[in-house]
């Protein structure tokens, strides 16, 4: 009993942490979970995008591909121009740019127009989200920790709400989530206007390039590497499995993902702070990591039936989850140099994988079939262990 109530206790502590927070805090967080809703927003919806705009499998997942791709290649550069102009001029920069190219993604007549929307999309989320994360660690109260699992929260929250609302606005045309996204990003614009303080800017400026030469540090190359490898499997399953759920309307898909999300969610807010006590932050990545591995390997064996590929999928979620808030917190710790930059470089490298993953996934089922696909994205997930277990001793920090 006494252990249950000291569980209990750390529970409600995680929980008045994230409600007890400034108004500035919510504001950036509100932005945030909006704009990872985008994220998932077009999984219920690429099947309809495929048939409505005559699209292959492989061209539709190209929406993740532009969109990770810019994110991840401007994300190199955020943290030069918001110690410049300030956080939250880059923040509402960001908002706008998002803003402007989901309108006009919801207007897209062919599926390359809407391919190259998704890329403008992702400039915007680039500005927005590398700063958020720094943003919310400067305004929030208490320690590091407890805003990098509120902003893990935001993530969640939106990557569950996300494909709900793609799939219920989805059900209606594939046009509605990208109105949707915009209506609710200008929401968040006005927020942050009234809310958010100007932050001071950073006595020392971030050097142009300097995420890059941040990635000279080992922890930092090596936590990026891992997340390469380990976004390279999350995004297979993010882009590719609605195409194997046969029979879905998009209101289905919508919630066997936002399933997903929720699990994500309470994973990375309650359950990774409470295994990184007990296990220690490395050993508890190697093993959300190589659980997700196994997840993916049973979508490769089962990638004819519909119902192995929501089960696991809503499975992976909790392994998911645990790694994000791990991952996201070892970045923030694990090398001397400035957060916003460090934030910067290891965004870049994740980024990238993810936008490897999208493209080559539909190409896999393609050149060989959809087994294929799932099983080379467990093995990239194997390799992002193996990077871990290898470059251990440059993460003495985390432990």
């Amino acid at each position: 009993m006494v252990e249950g109530k000291i569980e209990l206790k750390e529970k409600d502590g995680i929980l008045k942490s994230l409600l007890h927070q400034p108004k500035p805090v919510w504001a950036v967080a509100f932005s945030c979970v909006v704009a990872f809703m985008g994220i998932g927003l077009v999984d219920p919806i690429l099947k309809s995008i495929s048939e409505q705009l005559h699209a292959t499998p492989a061209q539709t997942s190209l929406l993740f591909t532009s969109y990770m791709l810019v994110t991840g290649i401007v994300m190199l550069f955020t943290g030069y121009i918001s110690s410049r102009i300030g956080a939250k001029l880059t923040l509402l920069i960001g908002l706008v740019v998002i803003i402007i190219f989901a309108t006009l993604g919801g207007l897209s007549q062919s599926v390359g127009q809407l391919v190259g929307l998704r890329a403008g999309w992702g400039l915007g989320n680039a500005l927005f989200i590398s700063t958020a994360l720094a943003t919310i660690i400067a305004v929030s109260s208490g320690a590091t920790e407890k805003a990098i699992i509120m902003y893990e929260a935001a993530m969640g929250l939106g990557m569950s709400v996300g494909p709900l609302l793609g799939g219920a606005l989805g059900s209606i045309t594939w046009r509605a989530p990208f109105f949707g996204v915009a209506m609710l990003m200008a929401i968040g614009f006005v927020a942050i206007i009234m809310l958010l303080e100007p932050i001071p800017k950073p006595k020392v400026k971030s050097k142009f390039g300097g995420s890059l030469m941040a990635l000279r540090h080992k922890g930092l190359l090596v936590t990026g590497l891992t997340a390469l490898f380990y976004n390279f499997g999350f995004f297979t399953l993010l882009a590719y499995s609605p195409f194997l759920m046969e029979g879905y309307s998009a209101i289905q898909v919508g919630l066997v993902f936002f399933g997903w999300g929720v699990l994500l969610a309470i994973s990375s807010v309650f359950v990774a702070p409470r295994l990184e006590e007990i296990w220690g932050t490395k050993a508890v990545m190697i093993g959300a990591l190589a659980f997700f591995a196994i997840v993916l390997i049973v979508m490769g064996v089962g990638a004819n039936h519909s119902m192995v590929i929501s089960v696991c999928i809503v499975i992976a979620g909790f392994f998911q989850g645990i790694n994000n808030t791990l991952i996201t917190s070892a970045v923030m710790v694990v090398s001397p140099v400035e957060r916003s930059t460090a934030s910067s470089a290891y965004s870049f490298i994740r980024f990238t994988g993810g936008a490897i993953a999208p493209w080559l996934a539909g190409s896999l089922a393609v050149w060989f079939n959809p087994h294929v696909t799932f099983y080379v994205a467990g093995l990239a997930v194997i390799i992002g262990i193996l990077v871990l277990f290898i470059g251990r001793k440059a993460l003495v920090a985390l432990d």
